[in-house]
């Protein structure tokens, strides 16, 4: 039997398993899916498939399975913001550059050196600038004889649509949180209440799931995020607006994180809903459901779901370059006054 490690998306495998067996394969494929959700397993999964020495492919066992596990294929090799000779004192990149999709297509057109086909890997595709966007282009639209392009993507949105018209298009969906669960305690012996909060956290990424489980700092920073949340929620209007001015300057350094932030606030207060509504045994938050109960006493279920329109409001327009500042502190104002207690 086929080895492909990617757990949960039997959809995209089978495709790509009869894509194989046929010898159809695409040219290039765009992977679509949440952060950690298995694109770049499957990735590597295809990887070790195309070139796999076995009979029934990927085996995970020979030699190309094993070097392309770890990363050491000359044949595969991933593009994106870390790669490529960004060292750790180096800027962090915002975006791949065109030098980098410049340097691939060097690669791309010399033959394999040790496999059977030259794979290159783009993570976070979304994030090509311009230029290396139409220089792929010209990749793309002339395809090349025993080699593959992979390009990984949260929001293919982001990619010009004569790129995604060039590749196979493949959306990877989340998980289901039992699924998760099993996962984590079968395969990786995850006790089983961590197992299932970490499989209600992940959101049906078991890759961030996977990544909590081995590391504790990711829960502790969750622990730190929520307390700071309680606090927010209780403080007086200046100690929001302190927080909005805190929360907007770390904008500029990292999206990314203050999105997550704007996710941890809409799981707490979807849990205080499903709380008011008699549905408490579906909450994210099990670990502090007591936490969770208490404060759902204070607000009746109208305000809170205008605040949870006001969250997904205040994510959208920082998608939309928003001024950071004025979009926080308007939800800041926005927190519900309590009612009860």
């Amino acid at each position: 039997m086929p080895k492909w490690q990617v757990i949960g998306q039997s959809r995209a495998v089978s495709l790509l398993e009869r894509s194989l067996e046929r010898e159809a394969l695409a040219h290039a494929y765009l992977f679509v899916g949440p952060h950690q959700v298995g694109k770049m397993r499957l990735a590597l999964d295809l990887a070790q498939a195309l070139n796999c020495d076995a009979d029934v492919r990927p085996c995970g066992q020979c030699d190309s399975c094993q070097k392309i596990g770890e990363a050491k294929h000359v044949d595969v090799q991933i593009i994106g913001l870390n790669q490529n000779g960004n060292s750790a004192s180096d800027k962090p990149r915002t975006e791949i550059s065109i030098d980098q999709i410049r340097e691939m297509q060097h690669g791309a057109s010399l033959p394999p050196f040790e496999g059977k086909y030259k794979v290159f890997i783009i993570d976070v595709a979304e994030r090509l600038s311009i230029e290396a966007a139409n220089c792929l282009l010209k990749t793309l639209e002339e395809p090349i004889g025993r080699v593959v392009f992979i390009l990984l993507a949260v929001d293919d949105r982001l990619l010009p649509t004569t790129v995604i018209s060039r590749c196979q298009r493949m959306e990877l969906a989340p998980l289901p949180s039992g699924e998760v669960e099993e996962a984590l305690i079968s395969r990786w012996g995850t006790e089983p209440q961590m197992a299932k909060l970490l499989a209600r956290l992940c959101h049906g990424c078991l890759g961030w799931a996977l990544s909590a489980a081995f590391d504790s700092s990711l829960l502790q920073h969750r622990t730190e995020k929520l307390d700071q949340l309680v606090d927010i929620i209780n403080a007086d209007y200046e100690g929001r607006f302190t927080y909005a001015t805190q929360l907007a300057a770390q904008f500029s350094q990292s999206r990314d994180s203050v999105q997550e932030v704007l996710d941890l606030w809409l799981d707490w207060w979807r849990d205080l809903m499903l709380v008011k509504v008699g549905c408490g045994q579906a909450i994210i938050n099990v670990d502090v459901a007591v936490t969770v109960e208490e404060m759902s006493q204070n607000y009746n279920l109208g305000q809170i779901r205008e605040f949870i329109d006001s969250l997904q409001a205040a994510k959208e327009q920082l998608g939309q370059n928003a001024n950071p500042r004025l979009v926080l502190e308007v939800l800041m104002l926005s927190i519900p006054e309590r009612k009860y207690g």
